[in-house]
């Protein structure tokens, strides 16, 4: 969560030169400074080992093997893949993605058109510009905090140009927010048009063979993925002038590839733009001309020179190929107009009959860059990627039928990932204009991780109405207060009947080896009279969009920030949770507006036990006030790590978290006159608590 420096190196591997600046952590811990007594004290290791320069640490890109030619641009730093080495690359702590690919299932649809086992969702996404992607957050809430995982199969970390690299492997912050609500995350392999820079000769060096005719590349990619942790690749090339050898090249690359990718759990999708004879030539469709890559890859991402007919033959060809027609995925291109772009519908998500192929959405991020300057607080961005994935209804359960935009919510069955105890959630977005911790400021810088983000509710926002004429209360995600992270949910409006909201679709058991399972529920009235309960369901709704058959436990909500515990005493091992929700009541018709705020919900059976504390915390690279900060998990399951700084007045400044083993800290200063900075970090569990806190002190 700090701001990016600039650097201007050539790198070809990480060998000496300006690599040497970026030396391997030491096994052992680096010395300390006692601020009473300014005296070193023993960390790990008795030895007093010297730090290396701390550079901002950025998602890794590469070129395949050769560099261009002369010299990089401000920020940007050529690296050839070929020569890449997990042991070599002093980055990967802070880019590799820790959080597994959760499972997920497919609750009873939110709607009567969202389908299930048909069309699917990818999304290729830019988050960032290829050199200057920070590992791990920067201070800025403005950023594009991707929420609605639910409707999405996988995600491209789109990017790439000539000039910066060609390949790029996604940052840990957007793998492990995928990951934890069950999306697969895939790097970009990117050879540029020519007219964007592209040179052939880097679509050869991709698909160079060694002496015994392996494609070393090929095998480079999959040990890149594993060690960073994220899904596959996505291969598109679009560099002209080939022939037809360098298609049977390619060919025999991709086919390797996908075969080495399986073996490591990882998928390869081909993007519709080389042919068969090596030239470029993008079909809109599965042709004879793309179907070998095709055949050797998971899934193709299909041009958007798309035709309905196009589509509808490339589906039947797929299934006479013995695959499934939705490993096609229809690119729609939003970068420019997002939900008021043209798009023939019908052609991929038949209203009336099945889905002809899945859907391909090129840069959905539209809903971040349109907004004007002044217009991207994180409200504002919300409300425009609301709009975009759900529809201009803003509830799933209630499509309008004469919106123009068939989003996502009215055509895809959401998925859920929340399958197990404990599960908590404090409804955290992955960006902030603060941070709280137990309803206080510990921060008051902007920032932005998405790591830190929870698993969301899939379906934003389902709210169903008890009688009453009064109208739908607004629901969205509120940056002005928290219980902890940066965001809660906000429900606000007149209500003259109850309403129920829908927050999360689950599958937790009522009971775990004889115990109950345990609800807990913080929320605050900030205006208003109204009655708060717990809506537990044990089933699903009686039909699509319905209100899921809830039972009711009162909450005793009041206007400061309170948890409620909730003991489900009359469920058992063999009653399943399928849905928890919300129901407000105003306490008398007529009784004004309500702002009712949802922090935190928590589920558990057993209580809730703090993590073990990390050990040898350590500051492995310094330059004055930036910091480079490593350490080593507890053993067991540990959701992040947090890192603040105990001042001398002895109050504590949040800095940042994170899911990875590492953390940079940029431009610390000496506050109140100290002789050194105190740092501390903690483990934090699936339940928000604690672990002890650890300490490094750095000496000004």
């Amino acid at each position: 969560m700090n701001a990016e420096p600039t650097r201007r190196t050539l790198l070809i591997a990480a060998t000496a030169g300006a690599a040497g600046a970026l030396l391997p952590w030491p096994a052992a811990a680096s010395a300390a400074a006692d601020p009473a007594t300014d005296a070193f004290t023993r960390g790990d290791s008795a030895d007093v080992e010297p730090r290396a320069a701390a550079l901002q640490p950025y998602a890794s890109y590469w070129y395949p093997d050769s560099l261009p030619a002369g010299t990089p641009g401000p920020g940007i730093t050529w690296r050839s893949l070929k020569r890449w080495r997990a042991a070599d690359d002093t980055d990967l702590p802070f880019n590799a993605s820790t959080v597994p690919l959760a499972a997920r299932f497919t609750p009873a649809p939110a709607n009567a058109t969202a389908r299930d086992g048909q069309a699917r969702i990818q999304s290729l996404v830019s988050f960032g510009p290829t050199s200057a992607n920070p590992s791990q957050g920067s201070a800025t809430a403005d950023y594009y905090a991707l929420t609605h995982w639910a409707y999405l199969d996988e995600l491209v970390f789109w990017g790439g140009s000539s000039g910066e690299g060609l390949i790029l492997a996604p940052n840990a912050p957007v793998v492990d927010a995928a990951h934890r609500h069950g999306v697969r995350v895939l790097g970009n392999v990117f050879l540029p048009p020519v007219a964007y820079g592209g040179q052939l000769r880097w679509t050869r060096d991709l698909v160079q063979k060694d002496a015994a005719g392996r494609y070393p590349l090929a095998a480079r990619l999959v040990e890149v993925a594993a060690a960073y942790g994220f899904d596959g690749w996505f291969v598109n090339a679009e560099t002209g002038g080939g022939d037809a050898a360098l298609g049977a090249a390619m060919l025999g690359f991709l086919r390797e590839l996908k075969s080495l990718a399986a073996a490591r759990g990882q998928r390869v999708t081909w993007y519709d733009a080389m042919t068969v004879d090596g030239t470029v030539s993008w079909q809109g469709g599965l042709t004879s001309q793309n179907e070998p890559f095709f055949l050797a890859a998971d899934d193709m991402f299909v041009d958007f020179r798309w035709t309905a007919s196009r589509l509808a033959s490339s589906g039947q060809r797929a299934e006479r190929l013995g695959r499934s027609r939705y490993e096609l995925w229809a690119g729609v291109d939003v970068e420019a107009n997002g939900w008021n772009s043209t798009v023939d519908w019908d052609a991929i998500v038949p209203a009336r009959s099945p889905d002809v192929v899945s859907l391909g959405f090129y840069r959905p991020e539209w809903t971040r860059h349109h907004l004007p300057a002044d217009r991207r607080a994180p409200g504002d961005f919300h409300a425009a990627d609301d709009r975009f994935w759900t529809g201009r209804s803003l509830d799933p359960s209630r499509p309008d039928a004469g919106d123009p935009w068939r989003a996502p919510a009215v055509v895809v069955a959401d998925r859920s990932t929340v399958t197990s105890v404990p599960f908590a959630s404090v409804f955290n977005t992955g960006h902030g204009l603060r941070w709280y911790e137990r309803g206080r400021v510990t921060s008051d810088v902007p920032w932005n991780h998405l790591g830190l983000q929870d698993r969301l509710p899939s379906r934003r926002w389902a709210v169903h109405t008890e009688g009453g004429s009064g109208g739908r209360p607004a629901v969205n995600f509120a940056f002005d207060d928290a219980w902890c992270g940066g965001s809660s949910v906000l429900v606000t409006g007149e209500l003259d009947a109850p309403v129920v909201l829908d927050v999360y679709a689950t599958r937790l058991p009522g009971a775990v080896d004889g115990v109950h399972t345990i609800v807990e529920l913080t929320d605050r009235i900030d205006e208003g009279a109204v009655n708060v309960e717990l809506a537990v369901a044990t089933a699903e709704p009686a039909m699509p969009g319905a209100t899921p058959p809830y039972t009711y436990f009162p909450v005793n909500s009041v206007n400061t920030w309170r948890t409620s515990t909730v003991r489900l005493t009359e469920l058992v091992a063999t009653d399943t949770i399928h849905a928890l929700g919300v129901r407000l009541t105003p306490t008398a018709p007529g009784s004004g507006p309500v702002r009712w705020r949802l922090g935190g919900l928590a589920v558990r059976t057993a209580s809730a036990q703090a993590p073990a504390a990390p050990t040898g915390f350590r500051i492995t690279a310094a330059s004055g006030g930036d910091l480079r900060l490593a350490w080593n998990p507890a053993p067991a399951a540990v959701r992040h790590h947090t890192v603040h700084r105990l001042l001398p007045d002895g109050t504590r400044r949040f800095l940042g978290g994170t899911c990875q083993r590492a953390y940079f800290l940029r431009g610390q200063q000496r506050e109140q006159g100290e002789r050194a900075a105190r740092f501390e970090l903690r483990a934090v569990g699936e339940l928000y608590t604690s672990s002890a806190p650890v300490t490094v002190i750095h000496p000004w």
